[in-house]
């Protein structure tokens, strides 16, 4: 029994030996493993830290932009986009607007200043504010002139504003007009009839619910909201006809929101010439430079509001799971 004890303690003696030394390599080899691990770790730190460091960078100092090339000593053509929708918090807001136009009129180079205008409309208070703004200026540097270049579009809003400019050029398939106002909403009064609906609305004030899709429409609340609509167009109107003065050939459906194409926009006198941003900078203002002064968001900003986006989709996807459960 003694003998066959010591055998096995023999054997298990030789055989921790052989894995003693197994253990050991693949211990060193996880070592090595774990060091690799961390250098990897270092340098994606690093380089996360650096993408950072230059958002950061384009965020707090001044950026490389056009204002700065403007410094040159030859004369520039100044750019200020109107395009798509014009609203507050739309590209094509009037903050942004006035603030590229006062920059342009700032810069001891600017020759001229082009409105590249390719926008259906939007809000007439916008509109109006960048119509007074271009009026200010104007009266401000009488030898800065501002002209309007449309693309495709330039209807109500869009012609708003281009009705205040020096001088408008399209080109021959553009869409320009639509000088009028709108209101428009839906009524569900029948669909809650037929679907059993019953409409509980409690106000304080006989027209609270003025205009509400879910309860008839009274005469007296239409005939209020027409009045409404009728002083917005008549100010448009009067904007138009301050703007374009006599090169205006008036006819009876000039002001009832139909649109034109260039080519009649150009004999109706809601236009002047045909051009493009680029034949008005040679050929009026007498510049091949370009420089835009559209206000330009910060990158730093779009990605915070990218991060925002993402995270209200999650935080609507987790709570539409809980309440799945």
């Amino acid at each position: 029994m003694e003998n066959q004890q010591e055998k096995v303690t023999q054997g298990v003696s030789q055989k921790s030996g052989w894995e003693k030394e197994v253990l050991e390599k693949l211990a060193f080899a996880a070592i090595d493993e774990q060091r690799k691990a961390r250098r990897w770790g270092v340098f994606f730190k690093l380089l996360t830290f650096g993408y950072l460091l230059i958002i950061l960078g384009i965020a707090v100092y001044p950026k490389l932009d056009s204002q700065l090339l403007g410094e040159e000593d030859e004369f520039h053509a100044a750019v200020v986009d109107v395009l798509g929708v014009i609203a507050e918090h739309e590209a094509a807001n009037a903050e942004s607007i006035i603030k590229g136009l006062r920059n342009a009129v700032k810069n001891k180079k600017t020759k001229g200043i082009i409105l590249n205008i390719n926008s259906p409309g939007g809000s007439p208070v916008q509109s109006r504010n960048i119509y007074d703004e271009i009026l200010r200026l104007k009266e401000k540097h009488p030898d800065i002139p501002i002209y309007s270049v449309v693309g495709d579009i330039c209807a109500s809003g869009g012609y708003y504003i281009a009705a205040a400019s020096d001088k408008i050029f399209v080109n021959q398939a553009s869409i320009m007009g639509s000088i009028g106002v709108l209101m428009n909403g839906f009524g569900f009064v029948d669909v809650m009839d037929k679907l059993g609906v019953e409409r509980r609305l409690l106000t304080a004030g006989n027209n609270k619910a003025l205009m509400d899709p879910f309860s008839p429409v009274k005469e007296q609340h239409k005939q209020h909201m027409q009045g409404l609509l009728n002083q917005v167009h008549e100010q448009f109107i009067d904007a138009v006809r301050e703007g374009r003065g006599e090169r205006l050939q008036e006819t009876p459906e000039m002001f009832t929101g139909l649109v034109w194409t260039g080519v009649e926009g150009v004999k109706m006198g809601l236009a002047d010439d045909y051009g493009s941003v680029d034949s008005v900078a040679r050929k009026v203002i007498g510049t091949k430079t370009k420089i835009n002064f559209t206000p330009k968001e910060k990158v730093i900003d779009q990605f915070l509001g990218r991060i925002g986006t993402s995270f209200g989709q999650a935080l609507g996807a987790m709570f539409k799971e809980f309440s799945m459960r």
